[in-house]
């Protein structure tokens, strides 16, 4: 299943790339299930992004590559694929990308995820839907333009 979800922000593009970091991953996690970040080397083919979901009774692992990123006058964009996936998903493609618009910029995630069977895939769409819908707001905060500028 693929979604999308967009959000406009005020800073420029490479204002926001050079914002995706650790401390942005922690503050975009929902709050539940809570998130324990293992590992974070960031947002550049070859990068691990691993972390840990805790569901209260159990754990799981999910750990993702990022695959390819690019940078160009418009747009920055990176990939991360899982390769160690929850037991609720089977596949897991995510394309961050900021693209440049007037002054600010549109943050689009571009999810792409199957569930082990196709059921669940169609079960936990509105859930994965509103992990990124959460995002939103937080964006936005973030990414507000300064009176400085």
């Amino acid at each position: 299943m693929k979604f999308t979800i967009a959000t406009p922000v005020e800073q420029g593009y490479l204002d926001v790339k050079a914002g995706f970091t650790e401390s942005l991953f922690k503050k975009l996690s929902p709050p539940f299930p809570p998130v324990r970040l293992l590992r974070f080397d960031g947002s550049e083919k070859g990068d691990i992004v691993s972390l840990e979901l805790n569901f209260i009774f159990f754990r799981q692992k999910w750990t993702s590559h990022i695959i390819e990123d690019r940078t160009t006058d418009q747009e920055f964009y990176f990939v991360d694929e899982g390769v160690e996936l929850p037991f609720f998903l089977k596949k897991w493609r995510h394309k961050h990308r900021v693209i440049s618009s007037g002054i600010g910029s549109i943050i689009r995630d571009e999810i792409e995820f199957e569930g082990p069977v196709g059921l669940l895939t169609v079960l936990l769409f509105p859930v994965m839907w509103l992990q990124f819908a959460f995002r939103k707001p937080i964006y936005r905060r973030i990414f507000k333009r300064t009176a400085a500028r």
